[in-house]
């Protein structure tokens, strides 16, 4: 009962990660993806960092700032890579193969046994965001799919790496410290690579807070908090819900067309979340045993 009720924590984070192209598309200016990437993390570390009051120490600078770097400066750069270069369809397809490779890297990393039901949950996955969302084929972009890969090497590595690094320390604390030097790393990016931002108006504002404060803080602790229980292939095959949730909201929210082909797809999609939860059960050497206290 324990381990079903840390999954159903977990699966809120990418419900609500599901309503990013919504608030995104309806609520901020058009243009500024890295910025808004920025303004998402860095905000949302700074204020749990008032709340952790503790900072990194030792070696757990350089770890926080790679883990930052994979599982937000990175990922959601080369995210939004792929998104402009490529047809939406195939963009989130090519990011849905996220699961298969957090299951070799877990096998490489933590070196655990790959078991077929992973494997099978997660190519499931990939056809059923491929029913969700493909509109057509388009033009296959090589830069657009390389960064698409590349989105989903990183918060694959990112996810590995977050559950064999667990510093002793509350999980509201790793999750500030990410956010922040994820958020660090993006701004210098943000300045070189992005026009300044126009005036925001309330609209804007309330949109970036929701994204920073419920779409970040909360959402990641729950994220990070399901990785230090779960095994890293159960907990990556979670993120085939964001797609879903995406496409439930845009056909609430906006009045887009549900087909019978979308509708499979969400079928599908949730099949291979429910087996994705039989993936093989990892026994961390007791080095890596995860040392995050919470306050549960």
């Amino acid at each position: 009962m324990k381990r079903q009720f840390d999954i159903a924590l977990t699966a809120i984070a990418p419900l609500v990660w599901g309503s990013t192209y919504y608030v995104t598309s309806e609520h901020l200016p058009a243009g500024y993806p890295i910025t808004m990437a920025a303004l998402r993390a860095l905000p949302a570390g700074l204020l749990l960092l008032v709340f952790a009051r503790q900072l990194p120490r030792g070696a757990w600078w350089g770890r926080v700032f790679v883990l930052g770097a994979l599982n937000f400066t990175l990922f959601w750069t080369l995210l939004f890579v792929a998104a402009y270069r490529l047809p939406g369809g195939i963009a989130a397809t090519v990011g849905a193969v996220q699961p298969l490779i957090v299951i070799f890297l877990t096998a490489l990393i933590l070196r655990s046994h790959i078991k077929a039901t992973a494997i099978t949950a997660a190519v499931m996955g990939i056809g059923g965001v491929a029913l969700l969302v493909f509109s057509g084929i388009g033009a296959l972009d090589p830069i657009g799919l390389a960064a698409g890969i590349g989105g989903a090497a990183s918060m694959g590595a990112g996810t590995v790496l977050t559950r064999k690094w667990q510093p002793p320390v509350p999980l509201l604390t790793f999750t500030a410290w990410q956010l922040t030097a994820g958020g660090l790393l993006l701004v210098p990016l943000a300045v070189l690579l992005e026009p300044p931002l126009p005036p925001m108006d309330a609209q804007n504002m309330l949109g970036i807070t929701y994204l920073a404060l419920i779409g970040a803080a909360l959402t990641y602790i729950l994220w990070f908090r399901g990785i230090s229980r779960i095994e890293p292939s159960a907990v990556s095959a979670l993120g085939f819900l964001s797609p879903l949730s995406a496409v439930v909201i845009g056909w609430v929210a906006l009045g887009q067309a549900l087909t019978s082909w979308q509708i499979a797809g969400a079928g599908v999609v949730l099949a291979a979340v429910w087996l994705g939860q039989f993936s093989v059960r990892i026994t961390l050497p007791v080095s890596q045993k995860p040392a995050i206290q919470t306050n549960n």
